[in-house]
């Protein structure tokens, strides 16, 4: 999961599916990053963390750390936020096997004909941060029942 800071987005994307990883009893590696260093070694934004734990899903444990080329090695699939980012992390892409690893998570939800991009809730108010739980808890039911296919 991989957002531009790994403070908002791309940790509440991974807390929300090793919730289900672990409540399903599916064997997975779920990680995020982002594509910046701003944060690097800090926790989830303090908003985001409550509004997971508001919804039963714990951050606490989760710190912020930037994208690296080696991801590709780590992870079979890689579920960016936004456009931007996506362009970030496939100008690392070292072929077209790890490009073709990276997805745009709300593509999940069955919009072929639309990009559809996780707003950024960090200059809002607690409503993005609302709506961007209700759009990543849809995209990791999805990606949940992908893997246990």
């Amino acid at each position: 999961m991989v957002c531009l800071g790994n403070i908002c987005r791309s940790p509440l994307a991974d807390g929300l599916l090793r919730h289900k990883v672990q409540r399903d009893g599916i064997k997975a590696t779920v990680d995020s990053a982002g594509t910046a260093n701003y944060h690097v070694g800090g926790p989830p934004d303090e908003r985001m963390t409550e509004t997971a734990m508001s919804n039963g899903i714990d951050l606490s444990s989760l710190r912020a750390r930037q994208f690296e080329v080696s991801d590709y090695d780590h992870f079979d699939l890689i579920y960016v936020m936004d456009k931007s980012n996506y362009q970030n992390v496939t100008r690392l892409a070292r072929d077209e096997n790890d490009i073709q690893k990276v997805k745009l998570i709300l593509d999940e939800l069955g919009h072929p004909n639309t990009i559809q991009e996780v707003p950024d809730p960090y200059y809002g108010g607690q409503a993005g941060f609302n709506h961007v739980f209700d759009l990543l808890d849809r995209a990791t039911d999805v990606i949940i029942e992908k893997l246990k296919t």
